[in-house]
Formats: C-alpha cells, structure tokens, sequence
C-alpha cells in the first residue's frame, strides 16, 4: 500500500536509514516570470519560487500545500526587493547583498552574501559520476509527499539549534528526529521541543516551514560526513534561509514567528513544587513553612494528582474528596503571598461523564472510522511507561483544538479554575497524537502531532491572558513541557523530567542551551531531578540550585520532598543564600528578557552564540553567558571543580572574589558549596535589587539596590543598560555612587542618573 510504505513508522521514523533510491532527483528548470518581491520558476513541472522576506532573507518554496499551516510563521508578507539574471546553467537570485546561484540538471544551488559562498548544494560525489544524495529530491506519496534537500558542510562546520536537545550542542555528526516525544527523560536524542530551525557560524541558517516529521542528517556519517541532509515530510517544501551573524539570524527567525512576551514579575521568583502534595493541609503547611524559616518564594504548584481524581482527571473539576472548598484553600495559599499553579492536561478520561459529551459534539480527535480517538497509555502490560513511579494515567479521549469551538470551550473553561484562586496552569503533555487520527480540520495525525501542543499551548496562555486583562492580573503565561516553531510567543517551557543525578542536570543545562539557541528565550529545569533517587544528596541539590539561579526560571521539583529543609540545616541555610540572590538578580533578569523580546536572543547564551568567532569557546558547550554581563559556569559534577574558558577580547571579575582574569585562557576553578559559579564581563553593569521574600516586595518605583560595574566602562562618557533604563523610566531612584565593597570598578569611577541616562565618570 503507497500510504504505508511513505509513512510507516516503522521504516521511517526508527530507522536510521535514507533511502535515496526512492527519491526523485529534480532536474528541469525553467523561468517563469519576477516581481518586485517573487521570481517564479517551475522544476519538472512544480511550481518554485523564491522571495525576498527581509534583505538578509530568502525563501525558496516547491509545490504548493493542501493544508493548514497553523499560523506558524507570523508575517507572510515578503519585504525584499529581487533582482534575477539568467547566467550559465541557471540564474542569480539576489536581494540587497545576498545571492542565491540556481542551477538545473540537477536543480542545486549557491548562497552568497557580499560575494562571499557561505552555504551550497551537496559536493558530495559517488563515484559513478552524481551526488551520493539528492541536491532536491521528492517521493510522491497519496497523503504527504517527502523532500530531501542536501547541503554541503566542510569539515570545520558547526551547526546548532533543533529545539531542546539535551546531547552535544554541535549537532555535526548526529541524527536529529525532529518529532516532538515524552522522552521520558534527558538521556536520549528525543525530547519534548523540535524545532527544524538551526544556523551555522558560517553566517547561514536553515528553517523548514512545517508541522510535519523533519530528519536531519547534520553530517551524520551513515549518509555523508561532509553533508547535511533534511527529510521533509509535507505537501510543499517550504525554506527560508537567513544570512548573518547568529543573533542576527535568530533576531530574523523570531521576528519571522513571532517575538517573545514577556513573563510577569512574579515568575522570576522561586517556584516549588513536588508530584506531590497528597492533600491540601500538605501544600499550606509548605506555604507556611516557606515563611517561617524566611526562604523567598513566589508559585507553589500543585502537581499532577494533587487536585485532581486519578481515574477521571482532567476536566477542570477539583478532586472532592480532598478539596471540599477549593476557593478557600486556595485563598489560604495566596494569603501567604504565593501564586498557585495547577497541572492540567488536554485528555479527557474515558470514565469521565465529559468524554461522552465531547465525543457527541465531535471535539475529540476521531480515528479513521470517525469514532473518537482514544490513547492508552498502557498498550502492552508488560511495558508501563510509568512502571510504579508516578500514578496510571486513564485511556482517553484528546481534544482537537483545530474545532474552534472545542478550543473556545476548553480556554472559557479555565475561567472557574482562575476564579478560585488559580494564577497559571502548569500545561503538561500534549505529545499522545497518533499518526492515524483525524483532526476536525482534515488533517491526520502524523501532520497535526508536532504542532498539537503549540496549539494547546496557545489556547492555554489566551485563556489567561484574556482572565488577566479582565480582572486586572497583569501579563499571562504558562509553564509548559513541549515547544514547536513559534512556542516563544507563549512564555514559557521546562525541560522535562530529568533524573536526579549530575549527568541528568548536565543535561538539563543542555537542553536550555540549545532551546535559546533556537529562538525561545525562557527556560527551567526540574532542579533536583525529577525521577531516581528519591533524594538528591547535599552537594548535588546546592550546585543544582546554584546553577538554576541563572536559569530565566527557577523551581524546585521531583518525586520526593525538593523543599531545601528536607536536606538538613546546612543545605537550607546555603540554599536560603542562593536563592537570596537569586532575587537580587530579578532586575537584571527583567533587563534580558525585554531584550529577549526585542531581538530573539535568549537569557542563557551558549558560548557559540555568545562569542561565534572564538572557536575555543565553541568547544565548552556546558557554560554560557547570562544576559549580557555574566559568564557561567555550571558545576556539574561532584567536588566543586569546574574547568572554565574566559573568552578572548575580554577580562572577567569573580563574583565572589573579585579577582580579574584575562579572556583567551582556561582555567580549573573550585567553588564552595556557597559560592556562585558565575564571573562578571568587564565594562558591563550588574543592576541588583534588594533582598525579598517573594516579588510582591520589590519596590518598582524603585527596584535597584546596588549597580555593579565590572572594572573601567568599555564605553565612556555614556553607558545605557535596559535594566538600568527600565528602572528610570518607572521613576526609579538611581545609586550615584558603587558602594566599594560591593563591586569590582577600575578606581575612580562612578555611576551617575542625570536626565534619564546613565553616565559613568570619573571622580
């Protein structure tokens, strides 16, 4: 049967094979025709064309697509101007000073940008005389057609992106599966947020536009070293192809799918969590304990069986048994100046009266025979995915959030849960999309299962944001586990279930790195570990906390007890440190986000990001920069050393020391349990708030305590931070002056507001 043998899983998704045989290898190109913005051509009979979205930026599209494209991109609209010239075997396609050479027989091509070649069609040659893979390459199939395009990579060529991968951030060498999974973990190439978006410090930078399955051989040696290969799943093949400088790529990709919001306030404080609270009296007890031994905190979530009933869950009906006056405990929770999350996700159990009524109205995803679809998660008794770990999660039925009115009745159906006292939803899973079921709008599964938890997602953060406006509570977001293309504009993801181990934190840290590097700012881990040992020890528990104070997001979670007293009196009281300054930070952390939402860049920078033409630093793929004035270090393994590079063209001052140490070196750097892996960039500014127990204490009108300038100013007389700007435009008091045991600054300098800027002077 076609169907299958173009979309078995079996042959397609688990294999690593490519089977360039079944390939058609495009060849006839012929000129149809340019405007302003497009030039049309068609290749063996399919349409192409090429436009110009930015002057930086091409997009080059074969054939057309039957289906939706679920607001992916987020402006369509074309914005170069092209030029094309018929030369040789082909034509030049150009717009400002980036070209795309176009050739025929076999259709290839190559990207140039200010005549220099930084990205072409395979070079990779059989030796019968063609390319070992398909330059372009198309299989017709009934349902979904499959592309192959195959690019050329030298031997130096790093690539990055992908989404949340929790392995080498290099992905040179592997076999990425861009197909969103409950990975079950961060051991293994799944995961959670596949994004088929990635760019190389050789200036370019690759974006399939589609929701289908994308393979990328990124110089995966079974199919070629020295080559790049995308299998595409779509009716059309659709790239843009961004030129420039990394930030300058992911700036071009976020403004093409949409730029970040900003989380509220209170979501950079310390979130806690557990799987979890058994009943109520447990979360207060937590809440007031919280406030008795003075440990900041901000969310308290109430996870997975927490609120709700095992075999009916989720429906948005509180677990009565437990919560008898859902309001009232609630409202007890936030007395302690807490927020409170609730888990949730988009099934309906079958023993639920609802899954009858949804199943009536058709809001469930169907199978073929038009019945409702219901996922098992125990397929085979013998292989329980969740063994006796976390409580049986019921067969159920999912909801289509492609029937409007389905997505309608699940966002207004958080309005009681917002009403009792709820803040954010905790969005879990979304990744049970089978290949054979049938969406509302037409689509079967396969196409529908990478973009379902972005539409999920998406209802989610508008049903909160629409409550928030309504009742005066500010900016909305969630705390969702999957991501696809566009997840940044609805803040923010964690990285999963990670296992309480140093490895599982190392690759937490990863995962972090790699999602920033593909355009989503914000990010948290489970700090602790999620699953294994019931416990972390002390050492692996502090430097987890140490290393999640620069995380954009903090919390505390896994099975066991994650508050820092349940470790013993010496980790609460080092734990109680950290986190103080943890919410110190929050200005500056505000700082980075607004520029996160302005420029794509994210607040944990790995250093290919960081320092793109320093290519030792390429090689320390577990540290980063944070935001834009302090380097970290992770320590992530036992006895608290750390071999750090200091990036060239720079010098660095420990924040704990204050020593100064010159860019271009390594060195192996012990810190204590209390210390803070971190060093700051010369000539940045540090803006620190004052000690809070949750951020409904800091002063806005005037939230900086402290302004750290890290030896002499790089720029003088005027240097402009976004945190510092924030401040003053909210009528904030400046401190003219750094307290000299509180910085590191060159002697004879000062920080002086006057007029609404920052002048830093000598005196």
């Amino acid at each position: 049967m076609l169907v299958f043998q173009c979309f078995s899983r079996s042959k397609n998704l688990s294999s690593d094979a490519f089977q360039q045989s079944s390939f058609q290898r495009l060849n006839e190109l012929r000129f149809v025709g340019v405007d302003t913005h497009r030039a049309r051509f068609t290749v063996d009979a399919i349409a192409l064309e090429i436009s110009a979205h930015a002057v930086d930026t091409l997009r080059l599209t074969i054939g057309t697509s039957r289906h939706a494209d679920y607001g992916l991109i987020q402006h369509h609209a074309p914005s170069g101007n092209l030029r094309v010239a018929s030369q040789g075997n082909g034509w030049r396609v150009s717009s400002d000073n980036v070209a795309l050479d176009i050739d025929a027989a076999p259709l290839r091509f190559t990207l140039s940008r200010a005549g220099k070649t930084i990205l072409t069609s395979i070079t990779d040659q059989h030796f019968r005389g063609h390319t070992r893979l398909p330059a372009f390459g198309l299989k017709q199939c009934e349902e979904q057609h499959r592309w192959c395009v195959s690019l050329a990579l030298e031997s130096d060529t790093a690539v990055y992106g992908f989404g949340e991968k929790f392995g080498p951030l290099d992905k040179r060498g592997q076999l990425v599966r861009g197909r969103t999974e409950d990975a079950l973990g961060v051991n293994t190439e799944l995961s959670y947020k596949n994004i088929p978006f990635c760019w190389s410090p050789d200036g370019w930078g690759l974006l399939a536009h589609t929701p289908g399955t994308v393979r990328h051989g990124v110089g995966y040696p079974q199919w070629s070293h020295r080559t790049y290969v995308l299998e595409v799943e779509d009716d059309a093949l659709d790239l843009f192809i961004f030129t420039g400088e990394p930030a300058t790529i992911l700036d071009r990709y976020t403004a093409l799918t949409g730029r970040a919001a900003v989380p509220p306030l209170w979501s950079y404080g310390m979130w806690l969590s557990r799987a979890y609270y058994k009943v109520p009296q447990d979360a207060i007890n937590t809440a007031a304990e919280l406030r008795r031994r003075g440990i900041p905190c901000d969310v308290i979530t109430l996870d997975g069986r927490a609120a709700w009933e095992v075999r009916t869950r989720f429906a948005f009906e509180w677990d009565k048994s437990r919560f008898d006056d859902p309001k009232k405990i609630l409202d007890t929770l936030r007395a302690f100046n807490l927020k409170v999350c609730a888990w949730e996700y988009p099934y309906i159990s079958i023993h639920n009266p609802l899954f009858t009524e949804l199943a009536g109205k058709g809001w469930l995803l169907k199978n073929r025979d038009g019945k409702p679809a219901v996922f098992d998660w125990v397929k085979d008794p013998t292989d329980d995915p969740f063994g006796n770990v976390l409580t049986p999660l019921p067969p159920s039925g999912i909801l289509d959030f492609t029937h409007p009115e389905a997505a309608k009745f699940w966002a207004d159906s958080h309005n009681k849960l917002f009403d009792d006292g709820v803040d954010v939803i905790k969005t879990d899973f979304g990744e049970q999309v089978e290949d054979d079921m049938i969406a509302h709008n037409g689509d079967a599964g396969r196409r529908l299962h990478n973009v379902y938890p972005l539409l999920y997602n998406q209802c989610v953060w508008n049903a909160t944001q629409r409550y928030n406006d309504a009742h005066g509570r500010g900016p909305a977001m969630v705390w969702g586990r999957d991501g696809f293309i566009g997840s940044q504009r609805f803040p923010m993801q964690w990285g999963g279930d990670p296992q309480t181990d140093w490895e599982g934190m190392a690759a937490s840290i990863r995962g972090g790195l790699s999602y920033g590097m593909s355009g989503v700012p914000f990010y948290a881990t489970d700090i602790g570990g999620f699953y294994g040992a019931q416990q972390p020890d002390t050492e692996l528990y502090l430097r987890w906390t140490a290393n999640g104070i620069f995380c954009s997001h903090f919390r505390y979670h896994g099975i066991g007890e994650r508050e820092p007293w349940a470790l013993g009196a010496e980790t609460e009281s080092i734990a109680k440190k950290l986190l103080a300054f943890r919410y110190r930070l929050i200005p500056y952390m505000i700082g980075a986000s607004e520029q996160a939402a302005r420029t794509g860049l994210p607040l944990m920078r790995a250093m290919p990001l960081a320092f793109p033409y320093d290519r030792l630093a390429r090689s320390f793929e577990g540290q980063y920069l944070f935001g834009d004035a302090l380097l970290v270090a992770p320590i992530i393994r036992p006895g608290g050393s750390v071999e750090v590079y200091f990036p060239m063209g720079e010098a660095w001052r420990d924040l704990d020391t204050g020593e100064r140490i010159e860019g271009g070196q390594t060195r192996v750097v012990h810190k204590a349990l209390d210390q803070l892996p971190a060093w700051g960039r010369e000539g940045h500014l540090l803006c620190l708030g004052r000690e809070v127990m949750h951020t409904g204490e800091i002063n806005l009108a005037a939230p900086i305590e402290d302004v750290w300038l890290f030896g002499e100013p790089r720029v003088s007389p005027t240097v402009m931070y976004q945190c510092v700007t924030l401040a003053l435009e909210g009528g904030a008091t400046f401190i003219a002056g750094i307290p000299a045991a509180r910085c590191f600054p060159s002697a004879g300098f000062r920080v002086v507001a006057e007029s609404g800027r920052v002048r830093v002077e000598r005196g």
